[in-house]
């Protein structure tokens, strides 16, 4: 029990660093890249950059002000859970944003270059926080309660991308077809960089092993004491002589898949062994927890 809380204890204080983390580089990306070259980006920094010739209304604290309004919106209509995890990341948002406006120094590069690294910059920073279970809020908000409370029906996916494609619009108005193509890359790399993220230590970085052996019993219990696993045990039959056996099914990360060999070898050498990637885990020890 003690261990179990230590656990949580050190886990909370991690996920917590790196959604700190991946906020402040989300900023660093809004304001040394895409509010400073008027990129259409996706987010309330795209949304806050497309009303900017319409309102007048600095893009920082437009961005801040959305974010909080989006935040108050989601907990009343999406409810605690939802703010719960997204409440840090949205907090930090504008404290970050405000001290990056007034310090850091802007670069003097292509508006095409701006876009490519604001998207890869602020992608990764969306991507830790998500690797932790929580959300960043901001335009996540309006695709969720539109489900929840019109279309739900509608995937999710199919919510963003018509709120994103209402954003492209208003921005095409607001500046011109250039500005959109621009900001489509800010977009695409950002989807990029956020995908990347998600899938990192995933992926065929995890083997899926199938093992078929008398000596079962003895490499279940080293698979579970030395590489700290779960092994399935699957009834089988051989298709040749009828005979009943024992099945293993294992999933290990790339850097355990040697040792788990050595292990089976160890314990009998003629197991037979079939060893597939895996492209996706989800299930306890595997998957980042749901957004939603």
């Amino acid at each position: 029990m003690k261990n179990q809380q230590f656990y949580k204890q050190h886990r909370y204080l991690f996920d917590t660093a790196l959604v700190t983390l991946g906020t402040f580089l989300l900023c660093l990306s809004v304001e040394m890249f895409l509010l400073p070259y008027h990129i259409l980006s996706g987010g309330v920094a795209g949304l806050s950059v497309a009303l900017y010739p319409l309102t007048g209304i600095d893009t920082t604290l437009n961005a801040n002000v959305l974010t909080i309004v989006l935040l108050v919106l989601g907990y009343l209509v999406l409810g605690k859970g939802f703010f719960v995890k997204t409440a840090l990341s949205s907090i930090l948002y504008p404290v970050f944003n405000t001290l990056l406006a007034n310090t850091i120094q802007v670069p003097d590069i292509p508006v095409t270059l701006a876009a490519l690294y604001g998207g890869l910059i602020g992608g990764a920073g969306v991507g830790i926080v998500m690797r932790t279970g929580a959300s960043t809020g901001g335009m996540d908000v309006p695709p969720l309660i539109l489900k929840k409370l019109l279309w739900n029906e509608v995937s999710i996916a199919s919510l963003v991308l018509l709120v994103d494609g209402l954003t492209v619009l208003l921005g095409l108005y607001t500046y011109g077809l250039p500005h959109v193509l621009i900001g489509l890359v800010s977009v695409f790399t950002s989807s990029y960089a956020v995908n990347k993220l998600l899938s990192w230590g995933q992926g065929a970085a995890a083997k899926q092993v199938q093992v078929i052996s008398n000596k079962w019993e003895m490499i279940t219990t080293r698979i579970t004491q030395e590489l700290n696993r779960s092994a399935t045990i699957i009834d089988a039959t051989g298709g040749f002589s009828r005979d009943e056996r024992k099945m293993l099914m294992v999933i290990v990360h790339r850097q355990e898949y040697r040792k788990l060999l050595e292990m089976i070898k160890e314990a009998d050498p003629y197991a037979f062994v079939v060893t597939t990637d895996v492209a996706e885990m989800q299930g306890e020890g595997w998957s980042y927890q749901s957004l939603i």
